[in-house]
């Protein structure tokens, strides 16, 4: 299992503040430090930005290129920030996410094509919903793959992420449930007739209500995905606690 780093996003204090002043040391300090906390991947999420702000995409991309030599996830709903991501980056990057709603398929998926990017699927549908069972989601993950194969994409540059519930929502522990299912059935190639990779967002679980919901479900989660077949994990990297669990993990697994 690698581990991407999820720690460079709009919402970190550091960051937020990195991008209004367009200071690049703080953002390669914190991509240093992830890459040498043992992340295989630095996710850049920049967060929602107006369009006079859509550059604050490049400077982080190029701020975390100067910072480190990890490999990148771009991860923006935005197809505009996205392209601005891909148009900087210096290696063929993962584009997060395409989804089955309209503007994903009609906008993203051509940029991963044509960039030659390898691309998540984030199992939501046209109304940007996250179907509870496993059933619904390997028929999404079906139609998804169906879309991005259709037009171009190679099926092995494809990563499916079926999406971590928040432990906010009633039917939280079901649908982690269905998740870790989903793993292991897209994991063991049952319905693709081939393994494929896939990807789940930790940080999903107790964003917001951290002081409310325990730590010790995140550790949990993240040993139950990994025994399914996770093969990254999107995750707080700088979380003593969590990477020694990821060591442990990558050691005997």
């Amino acid at each position: 299992m690698l581990i991407a780093a999820d720690n460079l996003h709009g919402l970190n204090p550091v960051i937020a503040k990195a991008m209004d002043d367009l200071d690049p040391a703080p953002v390669k300090d914190l991509a240093r430090q992830c890459e040498d906390k043992g992340a295989d991947y630095i996710d850049i999420n920049p967060g929602y930005l107006s369009r006079t702000r859509e550059d604050r995409m490049t400077f982080l991309v190029e701020s975390v290129q100067e910072g480190c030599s990890l490999p990148l996830i771009l991860d923006s709903p935005s197809p505009r920030i996205l392209r601005r991501g891909l148009d900087a980056c210096n290696e063929p990057p993962i584009i997060s996410a395409l989804t089955m709603e309209k503007e994903k398929v009609r906008e993203i998926l051509p940029l991963a094509v044509k960039s030659g990017a390898h691309l998540t699927i984030l199992l939501l549908d046209e109304e940007s919903f996250s179907p509870p069972t496993l059933e619904e989601k390997i028929s999404l993950a079906l139609r998804l793959r169906g879309e991005a194969v259709g037009a171009g994409m190679a099926s092995d540059k494809l990563i499916f992420d079926p999406v971590i519930p928040s432990l906010r929502w009633d039917d939280s522990f079901a649908r982690i449930r269905e998740t870790i299912r989903t793993v292991r059935f897209l994991s063991t190639g049952a319905v693709l007739q081939e393994s494929v990779r896939t990807m789940a967002g930790l940080s999903n679980l107790r964003s917001g209500f951290k002081t409310f919901f325990p730590f010790q479900i995140e550790k949990t989660c993240l040993t139950l995905l990994a025994g399914a077949g996770l093969d990254i994990a999107l995750c707080n990297v700088l979380n003593d606690e969590l990477r020694d669990v990821i060591m442990t993990m990558q050691h005997y697994c």
